[in-house]
């Protein structure tokens, strides 16, 4: 028997894209004429946790419960296996989940979709998934400090001046004086928004000692 499985976050997240991936696996069929309608193919069962966090462990949802009836023989298949697990702890939970059923693992899609059996039993596969679990939380970090760089803040330093906190430094500046730390720490800014903000305001630096 080929089981699906596949999970969303939020109720706003839609299952879309991970139904157009296991289409074209095979495992689902669209229904013409029905918006994002898809059907399970023959000889295969389609459990679906929407609206469910990846903090919830994958064998403590609602959905992967009915799972269980799986047999020895049979494949478990979700889009990409970070779809079903949150961290490593989780993948080895699952692994072991299926190993005691004799149940294969795969996912079509991802940098884990070569594999036959995600949950074989052996050193170069718990390697991989290791290796492909890291990866996987560097991007993550690196997605979350490209987004606080943007936003002008890094591991908690202040945001960047605009707006109205912008011209509420420059004016301040022009009525005060007062040196750059100062502006910074009344602004709640760092020394380097602060230079950025008044640039133009600034005598040349080059020509005498720093106020800092």
């Amino acid at each position: 028997m080929r089981i699906v499985y596949s999970r969303s976050s939020t109720a706003v997240q839609s299952l879309l894209r991970q139904r157009h991936v296991l289409t074209e696996a095979g495992l689902l069929v669209r229904t013409e004429g029905v918006a994002e309608g898809f059907r399970p193919a023959e000889g295969v069962l389609l459990f679906e946790d929407p609206a469910t966090t990846s903090k919830i462990p994958a064998l403590e949802r609602p959905a992967f419960g009915e799972v269980a009836a799986a047999h020895p023989g049979d494949t478990l298949t979700v889009s990409e296996l970070f779809r079903l697990c949150r961290d490593l702890v989780d993948i080895h939970a699952v692994r072991d989940w299926c190993q005691a059923r004799g149940v294969v693992l795969r996912a079509p899609f991802g940098p884990l979709s070569n594999f036959h059996d995600l949950a074989a039993d052996d050193a170069t596969t718990a390697l991989i998934i290791a290796v492909g679990q890291f990866q996987r939380d560097l991007q993550n970090e690196l997605t979350v400090e490209g987004i606080a760089e943007a936003e002008g803040r890094y591991r908690g330093w202040p945001p960047a001046l605009a707006g109205a906190r912008l011209e509420d430094v420059r004016s301040a500046f022009r009525e005060q004086g007062a040196s750059i730390a100062v502006r910074a720490r009344t602004h709640g800014a760092s020394r380097a928004a602060v230079r950025t903000a008044l640039a133009d305001l600034l005598p040349d630096q080059t020509a005498q000692p720093s106020s800092e």
